[in-house]
């Protein structure tokens, strides 16, 4: 009998002692949330340079060594923020695949609508350009989520080879390479030209057609 108290006793403690743990992990990741919503609405509204991390900290009313605990410098919470972008254009890129418009529709409505959320939020994506924070160049870390997105636009191109609505002349790899190439060109200049043309849409509509004239037999 004693020994069987004991077991009970021993699983009581050890039921507690996860939801202590698992209170402390949902503590944890909601301060992550937390550090990262605020540091971003920070950059929208002052700007990513004019933005420190003392202005973060302080908004939150933490330490700055609690900020390092979960960001190393204000660019990791933009690498963050880049994460998201690239799962938020994969997550486009299958909706285009499960789709049954011509190769040419589909490009155009895939960037048409990933320039109007960039546009409509330009001083985040500004500060993201500025930080690198989608550069797998300057972040090694996420070359593997730009590969995820190019190898999905080569399967959209390669079903377009397929149908005859896309030519054979040049390899998918170098298709894929050079449309991806193109619209982060535009985007960036876009994001650092604040004296231009502000209609990033009308510049990636353009950049497309561009790139469709060059593959569309």
């Amino acid at each position: 009998m004693p020994a069987v108290l004991a077991t009970q006793s021993l699983a009581v403690e050890t039921i507690e002692e996860r939801a202590e743990v698992g209170l402390r992990e949902r503590k944890k990741a909601r301060l992550r949330q937390q550090i990262i919503d605020t540091s971003i609405r920070l950059f929208r509204k002052h700007g990513y340079e004019a933005s420190r991390i003392d202005d973060i900290v302080q908004a939150l009313e933490i330490s700055q060594p609690t900020f390092f605990r979960y960001f190393p410098s204000k660019d990791a919470v933009l690498r963050e923020v880049g994460e998201r972008g690239y799962s938020c254009i994969c997550e486009r890129l299958r909706s285009e695949l499960s789709s049954k418009a011509q190769t040419s529709e589909r490009l155009r409505r895939l960037y048409t609508t990933m320039a109007k959320e960039v546009e409509a939020d330009r001083a985040l994506w500004q500060a993201v350009v500025l930080s690198g924070a989608m550069d797998p160049v300057r972040s090694a870390e996420l070359r593997g989520h730009e590969e995820a997105a190019v190898n999905l636009l080569r399967e959209i191109l390669t079903q377009g080879q397929k149908q005859g609505e896309v030519t054979r002349a040049f390899p998918v790899v170098h298709l894929a390479e050079f449309m991806e190439g193109l619209y982060s060109t535009v985007v960036r200049q876009w994001a650092v030209d604040l004296t231009g043309p502000h209609r990033l849409t009308d510049r990636v509509r353009s950049a497309v057609d561009f790139f469709l004239r060059g593959i569309c037999p």
